[in-house]
């Protein structure tokens, strides 16, 4: 921050797409890319007559979320109706939860540039229906309007006002976003807008403890953006105050092609809205039975899977965060440890190097990935009971990307088995002495940096079929002569 003399106070609120099939009061579809509404049916459209049912999966997805930030599940909460007026919102009013939402309480834990850790507070995660979309694009004059998002499912996500930077709140949606991903209530696809973030930013003088006039940038939908959206927000307040002006309690948009954040409407309050509760939609009862069934399918989340794998496979923080950052990625990892039987490090490396290496560069993720988790195993198998050593290993993964088949078909098509027979490496080896005798004379001098240009010439005589385990220890033997 420009002024040391300010504190940026940052809340959150994310909205977060429910993975259903069908929207959260009616059964059309949730498809992303369809054709302009041809998802909108009689519900989403508040036809006269038609009434609204509660989709239970996205119930059932909103209290996993709950359970998994420790929070509190509400034995009975309700929908109300909130009004405002807008093109994309066909019947002049959102159904969302106020007073009562499903989840209250609740935190989430991050990991701070320094190492340390900041819990942050969760208010609330409301259940509510995403408005449509208007279309600006193609249109000369006019606006389109898309109603196939209308109806959506959300969870609304409100953290407390505990975020003091744009980094914190960078990574305070990372870990929100890998949590809802790893759960499968989310596709977390920002890109299509099913996790996006409205930003509430204040500043007030190191020491305060009253907050300052805040205001919300809306419908960020990239982590980079929101760091520079918070970013750009708290400068302009601080030069907004010491020159004399004050903080209007406003609506903001983030323009990512300026870096700036601009007006985009007075900020409504809670009573603008008019909340009501929703005569058509019953209040949901959640029975202690229904939530401990939730519980009891909880998958493993990323902090306690993170601890397993540094305990039970010896990993370190950085190679065990690394695997555990999507269930798929970890389930992979699993299954290579498993299948190949060789060491736990060696497959860490090999998968978080190698292959995501290799996935970056083809532009693809694990669950795409040309080189399944059996067919890495079998070529670690390879490098574990000696067939071939590591560099040879990294010729074949290169012709399993390619798609030329198993590590066993490969090597044998090529011919990579390992030279293991220690009187053949000795052959290599006393040829390599003889064509190079000066060299052999300055290392039986002391010139001991000579040794990685023996290993060399071996290896490059052998055609890296050798063992170099047994190529370091016979060499040693051969050139103290």
């Amino acid at each position: 921050m420009a002024n040391d003399n300010w504190e940026a106070v940052i809340g959150l609120e994310v909205h977060c797409q429910l993975l259903t099939k069908s929207k959260i009061f009616s059964g059309a579809a949730t498809a992303y890319g369809a054709e302009p509404n041809t998802q909108a049916d009689a519900v989403t459209l508040g036809l006269p007559g038609v009434l609204p049912v509660l989709n239970g999966t996205a119930l059932r997805m909103a209290v996993t979320f709950g359970l998994a930030v420790d929070a509190q599940i509400a034995e009975r909460c309700v929908f109300a109706r909130k009004h405002y007026f807008y093109p994309d919102l066909p019947k002049g009013y959102q159904i969302s939860q106020y007073e009562l939402p499903i989840v209250s309480g609740g935190h989430l834990d991050i990991e701070l540039e320094d190492g340390s850790v900041k819990t942050i507070g969760i208010t609330r995660a409301h259940m509510e229906e995403d408005a449509g979309k208007s279309l600006h694009e193609g249109f000369v004059g006019q606006t389109g309007i898309d109603l196939n998002r209308a109806g959506t499912p959300l969870i609304e996500i409100v953290s407390e006002p505990d975020i003091r930077s744009a980094q914190e709140a960078v990574a305070y949606l990372k870990k929100l976003h890998q949590l809802v991903v790893y759960l499968g209530i989310c596709d977390g696809n920002m890109q299509e807008g099913s996790f996006r973030c409205d930003a509430n930013v204040s500043v007030r003088h190191k020491g305060e403890s009253k907050f300052g006039t805040r205001t919300e940038t809306k419908n960020v939908n990239s982590f980079r953006y929101v760091e520079k959206a918070i970013e750009y927000e708290i400068q302009r307040q601080i030069e907004v105050i010491e020159s004399g002006g004050r903080i209007v309690q406003e609506t903001r948009l983030f323009n990512p092609d300026t870096g700036e954040t601009r007006a985009m409407r007075t900020k409504e309050d809670a009573n603008d809205y008019r909340y009501f509760p929703d005569p058509d939609l019953l209040p949901i009862v959640c029975t202690a039975d229904y939530i401990a069934g939730i519980r009891a399918g909880l998958p493993e989340l990323p902090e306690a899977k993170r601890l397993r794998f540094e305990q039970d496979y010896g990993l370190s923080a950085y190679d065990a965060r690394t695997l555990t950052s999507s269930r798929e990625l970890a389930a992979y990892y699993e299954a290579v440890v498993k299948a190949s039987g060789a060491e736990a490090k060696l497959c860490a490396n090999w998968v978080a190097t190698d292959l995501l290496g290799a996935l970056n560069k083809l532009g693809q993720d694990i669950a795409t990935s040309p080189v399944g988790a059996d067919a890495l195993a079998g070529l670690l198998k390879r490098i574990a009971d000696k067939t071939i050593s590591g560099k040879i290993a990294k010729e074949v993964f290169e012709a399993m990307l390619a798609g030329e088949g198993d590590a066993d078909t490969i090597i044998q098509k090529r011919g990579l088995v390992q030279i293991t027979d220690e009187s053949a490496i000795i052959s290599a080896i006393d040829k390599v002495m003889a064509a190079n005798p000066g060299q052999l004379a300055d290392y039986r001098s002391g010139k001991d940096k000579l040794f990685g240009f023996f290993v060399g010439q071996v290896m490059k005589a052998t055609q890296g079929k050798a063992n170099p385990d047994a190529v370091n220890r016979l060499l040693k033997e051969k050139l103290a002569g």
